[in-house]
C-alpha cells in the first residue's frame, strides 16, 4: 500500500480531524494529568459520581474553561485572519493566565506535543507560525483554524475532551464504574454547550473558583500521587 501524501491531511473531513486529536491515542499524554482532582479526592471533597460532576462544571463554567475559551477564541481568531503577531502574543497570555504551576505544566507540556504531532501528521502553514510553547488551548485553536474548522466547533470539542478527561482521572481516583463515569459525562453535555456559549473575548478571562486553584498548589507537595497534575 503506498504511504498517503503529506497533502492529503489538509483535505481530511472536520469532524474526522478532531476525533483523532481528541482521541486517546493522539500522543498528548493527557492521561497523566488530573487538574488538581487527586488532592480533591484525597481530602473528600470530591468523593462520589455527583462530586465528580459538579467538580467538572466548576473547572468548565468558573475556572480554566473560562480562561480556555477566551484563549481558544482569540488565537483562532489571529491565526484565521493571519495576524502572526496576535498569535504569539496570545501564546505568551496563555502561560501568564496559567492559575499554578501545575496548571501550566499541564497545558504547555500538552500544548507542545499537540504541536509537534500535528505539524508532522496534519501540517499547515499556521502551525509553523506559533510558538512551539504555546499553550494547549492556543495551539488547539490555531490547528482548527488552519484547516478550516469553525472556532465554537473547535471549542466545543476540546471543552468535552477536557470534561472526558476529568472524568478519567475520577473514575480512577475515587474509585467509580465505568457507567458512572459515563453518566457524569452525560450529565455534563449541557455544561459544555453552555462553556462554549459563555466563552467570550480575553477581556472577560479570569476564573471565580479559587478552591480549584489552590487544590492544584496543594497538589504539587501532596505525599503519594499518580498524577502530574
Amino acid at each position: 500500500m503506498r504511504p498517503m501524501p503529506a497533502t492529503a491531511a489538509i483535505m481530511a473531513d472536520p469532524l474526522y480531524l478532531l476525533l483523532t486529536w481528541f482521541s486517546p491515542a493522539y500522543p498528548v499524554g493527557g492521561f497523566s494529568y488530573s487538574h488538581g482532582l487527586e488532592y480533591a479526592v484525597e481530602t473528600g471533597e470530591v468523593a462520589d459520581r455527583d462530586g465528580l460532576t459538579g467538580w467538572a462544571e466548576a473547572n468548565l463554567l468558573h475556572g480554566t474553561g473560562r480562561v480556555d475559551g477566551a484563549l481558544f477564541l482569540e488565537a483562532h481568531a489571529a491565526a484565521s485572519g493571519e495576524d502572526w503577531e496576535r498569535l504569539e502574543e496570545t501564546a505568551a497570555l496563555g502561560h501568564a493566565l496559567q492559575g499554578s504551576a501545575e496548571l501550566a505544566l499541564e497545558s504547555r507540556s500538552q500544548g507542545e506535543a499537540f504541536l509537534q504531532a500535528t505539524r508532522a501528521a496534519w501540517p499547515a502553514g499556521a502551525l509553523e507560525r506559533l510558538s512551539r510553547r504555546a499553550t494547549y488551548p492556543v495551539a488547539v485553536a490555531a490547528a482548527c483554524a488552519a484547516h478550516g474548522i469553525p472556532a465554537r466547533t473547535g471549542l466545543r470539542a476540546y471543552f468535552h475532551a477536557f470534561a472526558s478527561n476529568l472524568v478519567s482521572a475520577g473514575v480512577r481516583l475515587i474509585p467509580l464504574g465505568q457507567t458512572d463515569g459515563q453518566r457524569v459525562l452525560a450529565a455534563l453535555a449541557d455544561i459544555v454547550d453552555e462553556a462554549v456559549a459563555g466563552a467570550g473575548s480575553l477581556d472577560d478571562a479570569g476564573t471565580a473558583a479559587p478552591f480549584l486553584d489552590l487544590a492544584s498548589m496543594h497538589h504539587e507537595t501532596q505525599r503519594t500521587r499518580l498524577f502530574r497534575s
